[in-house]
């Protein structure tokens, strides 16, 4: 029997937490190790910040910090595509949760001194709290500096993992065989024919990142197109791309925050990929917007990730909300379409392409790994293990039914009550 004063290796802590087995290779700095010799997956442990980050913050955002760090080494898979280790690890890990007294006895023979928290990395945003010294969640001035911690990392970096399309959102897989870029133009082409774009009609893109749809509509549909995103580095990198393509005459991308569009009476809007940055609280006063700006019989397309219900809290779990969405928040479909409807919008059609979102992280998992030096030369090591990692664990939640990618239809009915629109959907046609 271990007594309360005897120090305890990190294997033997690891083993009384997974009562059921390790199921991948873990190896400390203490000498210890767990789970099979042979095992795909080999976890090692190098130091004592490692140790302390894991044991000061359990769960995903410890893990997070010493992989990050380099203190937790992952070893038999590429750090570009970490894929196959979490899944071996969410499929059979299965931790038992001590006691108050055999939590006590287990961190006393660890170390006692390991609970005083490392500094974060430098890749982690503030906590929650702390961001009101930014403003109010989802307020301008906070938002513009959760959008700058994401998406103003590096735009060569992006290009690097995204490929040539610089879409950072869902791709529509038209077949089987059809590759990410293909993938990519279809997805915007879907929501255009969606929204029934037509030469001449304007379109506004809100959260239009590095301008793909205000681009895909000028040049493939002659519309004239305004895009917005609050990040500076993808508006100077957009609008590069249209005087570059010969389309300055039709899109324009702008730096800046949706709510100061003046404009008013657009054929169509497309919202892809912004919803979840806006706050559920906060989605009435959206599409009261996005309905003010729309012409009677326009269409808006919002395309976002979703949950797979409507009652699960919206907050995102902290490594994500720490490294990679800060106040992202997500919520069902359904909660989705009764705020539309309720704003005045008559939803006409929506679907779910959670398996494309799968599709598409393995893409851009692929990319980074392939493009790893690179990354890591533009933006760092513990960058590029930042996004290797949350791209595999999202593929991971999108292809068992944890997250969701909507479409939602909707029209801004004229004052007879008229859609403006086909007895049938004619998008697919």
């Amino acid at each position: 029997m271990t007594t309360t004063s005897a120090r305890i290796r990190i294997a033997d802590a690891i083993g009384e937490i997974l009562p059921h087995g390790v199921p991948f290779r873990f190896t400390a700095y203490d000498g210890s190790s767990a789970g099979p010799p042979d095992a795909r997956v080999h976890l090692h442990l190098a130091n004592e910040r490692g140790l302390s980050f894991m044991l000061t913050a359990p769960g995903d955002l410890g893990m997070a910090r010493a992989y990050v760090s380099g203190d937790l080494e992952l070893e038999g898979v590429h750090p570009g595509d970490p894929y196959e280790a979490m899944a071996t690890v969410m499929d059979d890990l299965r931790p038992k949760l001590p006691s108050p007294s055999d939590a006590f006895r287990i961190l006393r023979g660890l170390g006692l001194s390991h609970l005083k928290p490392p500094p974060p990395p430098p890749q982690e945003h503030l906590p929650r709290w702390r961001r009101t010294l930014e403003g109010l969640r989802h307020s301008k001035n906070r938002d513009a500096a959760v959008i700058h911690h994401h998406y103003d990392v590096s735009n060569e970096f992006y290009e690097h993992v995204l490929g040539p399309s610089m879409t950072y959102t869902c791709a529509a897989f038209p077949h089987e065989d059809a590759t990410l870029e293909e993938a990519q133009a279809y997805k915007y082409d879907l929501v255009a024919r969606k929204i029934g774009l037509k030469p001449g009609m304007t379109l506004l893109d809100v959260g239009c990142g590095w301008g793909g749809m205000a681009r895909h509509a000028a040049r493939e549909y002659g519309v004239k197109a305004i895009g917005v995103t609050l990040s500076e580095q993808q508006a100077q990198w957009a609008q590069r791309a249209i005087e570059r393509d010969g389309l300055a005459d039709l899109a324009e991308v702008r730096f800046g925050d949706y709510r100061d569009v003046a404009e008013r009476d657009f054929d169509a809007i497309s919202s892809i990929g912004l919803t979840e940055h806006i706050g559920v609280r906060n989605y009435p006063g959206y599409f009261r917007f996005l309905f003010d700006r729309l012409r009677p019989g326009g269409r808006l397309l919002n395309h976002c990730i979703t949950r797979p219900d409507n009652h699960s809290r919206a907050s995102a779990g902290a490594f994500i909300d720490r490294y990679v969405f800060p106040d992202g928040e997500l919520t069902g479909s359904g909660k989705i379409i009764s705020v539309m409807q309720d704003t005045g919008f008559e939803v006409r059609h929506e679907e779910n392409l959670r398996e494309h979102y799968a599709r598409t992280l393995a893409g851009w998992n692929r990319n980074l790994e392939a493009n790893w030096d690179a990354c890591v030369k533009e933006a760092g090591l513990g960058t590029s293990r930042v996004w290797g990692l949350y791209m595999a664990g999202s593929r991971l939640a999108f292809e068992r039914n944890e997250i969701q990618l909507h479409q939602v239809l909707g029209v801004r009915p004229d004052a007879a009550g008229n859609a403006h629109f086909p007895l049938r959907p004619d998008w697919e046609g």
